[in-house]
């Protein structure tokens, strides 16, 4: 079953990567580091880490406790559930706080007990992405209905 979740990953991140490069650029028209350079690496890493995995899978081939591995379903279904979720706030209420309350609800179901820490990831890691693409790069960032200066 997780050969085939890979084969599956392995496919929608090669279509990804396909898409990066055919219709996103490299370069800007003014030299800098263009739109297709971030989703290119991405699109790379992804197929890397498949296909590593699908050998590893094959490679080590242990018994599986097919019990212990179904207990995680539920919590893929919240993952997925959350994640669409993230794609609708992202329109509502824009790219930082979308994804402030997606890491805090991520962060508080799959590392329990630990507030403090989650709160605090889930406020640093989005700011810095924010100051990193939004400040520093001068790339767009989902408005969504509140507006946030920068």
């Amino acid at each position: 079953m997780r050969a085939i979740f890979l084969l599956g990953v392995l496919c929608l991140a090669s279509f990804y990567t396909y898409v990066a490069f055919a219709d996103l650029s490299f370069l800007s028209s003014t030299g800098r580091l263009g739109p297709g350079f971030f989703p290119r690496l991405i699109g790379i890493l992804l197929i890397a880490t498949c296909v590593y995995s699908l050998l590893m899978e094959a490679a080590f081939r242990l018994p599986r406790n097919e019990e212990h591995d179904a207990g995680h379903w539920g919590i893929t279904a919240i993952v997925a559930g959350f994640s669409a979720g993230f794609v609708l706030l992202l329109e509502i209420l824009g790219g930082l706080p979308a994804m402030i309350l997606f890491m805090l609800g991520m962060l508080s179901l799959l590392n329990r007990g630990r507030i403090l820490q989650n709160v605090v990831v889930s406020l640093l890691l989005p700011a810095a992405l924010y100051l990193m693409f939004h400040v520093w790069l001068k790339a767009s960032f989902p408005e969504g209905l509140i507006s946030l200066p920068g």
